[in-house]
């Protein structure tokens, strides 16, 4: 199964976005499913509760920082991954996404999810 499908699963079993995208790369963090949950339960509804930044975008950053071998500075790399998120998703902000305030919902977790995987997996 590839990895986006797998972080969905994560998602639907009880790990919230940022998590499952961080479970989605155990392998590649050298830390536990224990310490990443503990990384990443601050970050369930987006940073802030749906006010800031998608938690599975966090997530994403996170792994990039534990496992960026591109040879470029990892903030670089995370700029561009902000930028295609956006285009894909069409926003960052979780309130954003979910339509809150506007009623009209951009992306759901569930593909802002597979968003943050694949994204990341073309940058490490």
């Amino acid at each position: 199964m590839e990895r986006a499908e797998q972080a969905v699963e994560f998602k639907h079993s009880g790990f919230n976005c940022c998590q499952a995208v961080l479970k989605a790369f155990e392998d590649r963090t050298g830390m536990t499913e224990e310490q990443l949950k503990a990384v990443g339960s601050g970050f369930g509804g987006g940073m802030g509760c749906m006010k800031a930044t998608c938690g599975a975008l966090v997530g994403a950053n996170m792994v990039l920082g534990l496992a960026n071998d591109t040879g470029k500075p990892t903030t670089a790399v995370s700029r561009e991954m902000l930028q295609e998120f956006e285009e894909k998703s069409g926003a960052t902000i979780c309130g954003d996404l979910k339509g809150i305030g506007t009623g009209k919902v951009l992306c759901e977790c569930d593909d802002c999810i597979r968003n943050a995987v694949k994204i990341l997996e073309s940058k490490i």
